[in-house]
């Protein structure tokens, strides 16, 4: 700071020599009277000028020049001052960034993750994004949109993990140069499968490769969290933003297992579009851009199934209760409709996500209304307090109210019938209805929130319901 003031007080003495100089050049400037014919030379020269008529042309020069000299000064006075202020603004920032005050706006109180010293401040979190890659050379568009979005490249390292060794693929993921970081599962053979499960071979891969991958992540790199996508998911603007906000929760809240940016019910008429700050808790693993923890993969890999882990991790043995928290409005959407699913539910569902086109400042909000007691308190007095309409009614536009409704069902084909004739995806693991949270699926119809619900006093999953 003291060189930064020197600076200053020389651009200053700068400005007041010169004008000296100056002054005392006019001063000491010989005047020519010429003999009395008015002819004369101008010292140092060979011009000739006539009396009182050169005389004032020159004098007029003279002050058009002094005055383009006092413009060049005053420019340079405020470039001075410009620096100035600069400099004191950098000043400011630095004096914050030594202080204990977090330049993000704390959550309220009542969230409890403001002041407990286990959860770190949301600044220092570093969470790596884990792209599992393939044989799709259009990984491009991925990593195009996670570095556009991407706020920090030391808070979000991009962790580009590559299985067959597709060679297209392999250069497209190297074009990134440092901005990524490419590894490769180095295992590329056939696994001995089933005689049945032949045309499975696909999903026994991609298991073996999330387990590597994963373990490169957590035991090799040693981070303490991490998102994973998926080579055919594009993301939102906010992306980044929603994860790290969450991440103290599910530090937190060992009620919840992983935040993913997927709502399976996300189509476009199937959600509030004006409200993207909307977020829920399931108990269905949505994936498809997902956020967990190591402990989490401490606890998972010992028993890491051989093939289909998604549906493996939707299992009650491993899902122990547990729930995610998933967006209203998803924030990942998938272009991928070539894989060893071979586009299933691509056509009918996954092409009509919405994908979030605004950025909410999650980290700047109290997300401490998604913990299990006060979440489950709120959502159980909404879902029941809305009135029970059928679905001919609803689809029918002769419900009264102009506000929430509830569907009821109270078996597998009920559930299934209702799903269907909604718009709703019917299909449920080990018993739970994608996006449900308690046997409830919350969804908009027409501009109308409706709950397809169980009966009250829900007491659990029935696991035959699949």
């Amino acid at each position: 700071m003291v060189r930064r003031g020197s600076l200053i007080l020389c651009g200053a003495a700068l400005f007041v020599a010169w004008n000296a100089l100056l002054f005392l050049f006019l001063w000491g400037r010989p005047t020519f009277t010429g003999p009395s014919n008015g002819v004369g030379v101008e010292p140092g020269g060979n011009r000739e000028w006539v009396g009182g008529v050169d005389l004032t042309q020159d004098v007029v020069r003279l002050a058009e020049e002094v005055e383009t000299e006092l413009e060049k000064q005053k420019l340079l006075l405020q470039q001075i001052q410009g620096h100035r202020a600069l400099w004191d603004k950098r000043k400011q920032i630095k004096q914050i960034k030594n202080s204990d005050v977090n330049p993000f706006p704390k959550r309220d109180a009542k969230s409890a993750m403001v002041n407990d010293p286990k959860i770190p401040e949301v600044k220092d979190i570093v969470i790596p994004i884990l792209v599992i890659a393939c044989d799709r050379p259009t990984v491009k568009r991925c990593l195009d949109k996670l570095l556009y979005y991407r706020p920090s490249k030391e808070l979000f390292p991009i962790i580009v993990s590559q299985d067959c060794g597709h060679k297209e693929t392999s250069k497209a993921i190297d074009s990134y140069g440092d901005q990524v970081m490419h590894i490769h599962q180095p295992d590329l053979g056939d696994l001995a499968v089933r005689p049945d499960h032949r045309k499975f071979q696909g999903y026994y891969k991609i298991a073996r490769h999330y387990r590597w991958a994963l373990n490169q992540i957590f035991h090799t790199f040693k981070y303490q969290a991490a998102v994973i996508v998926e080579d055919d998911l594009e993301v939102s603007p906010d992306f980044f933003e929603y994860f790290r906000s969450l991440f103290p929760l599910l530090l937190e809240d060992k009620s919840l297992w992983c935040i993913s940016a997927w709502n399976d019910n996300g189509r476009e008429q199937m959600i509030d579009q004006k409200s993207p700050e909307l977020l829920y808790r399931t108990d269905f693993f949505p994936g498809l851009g997902w956020m967990l923890l190591k402990d989490l993969w401490e606890e998972l890999e010992s028993k890491w199934p051989a093939s289909f882990w998604d549906d493996w991790m939707r299992q009650p043995e491993q899902r122990k209760g547990r729930a995610c928290v998933r967006p209203e409005v998803s924030r990942t959407m998938t272009f991928g409709r070539k894989g060893v699913s071979l586009g299933q539910f691509f056509d009918q569902y996954l092409r009509f996500i919405k994908l979030n086109d605004q950025f909410v400042p999650f980290t700047q909000r109290d997300l401490g209304y998604l913990k299990k007691e006060a979440y489950d308190r709120t959502f159980t007095e909404q879902v029941y307090a809305a009135p029970v309409v059928t679905v001919e009614e609803l689809q029918g536009n002769r419900v009264s109210s102009s506000g929430p409704v509830r569907i009821q069902y109270s078996t597998r084909d009920s559930f299934k019938a209702f799903a269907k004739a909604l718009g709703v995806m019917d299909d449920l693991k080990s018993g739970v209805p994608r996006a449900g949270y308690m046997g409830v699926v919350s969804f908009m119809y027409r501009s109308r929130r409706v709950y397809l619900a169980p009966p009250p006093g829900w007491t659990g999953y029935d696991t035959t319901w699949s």
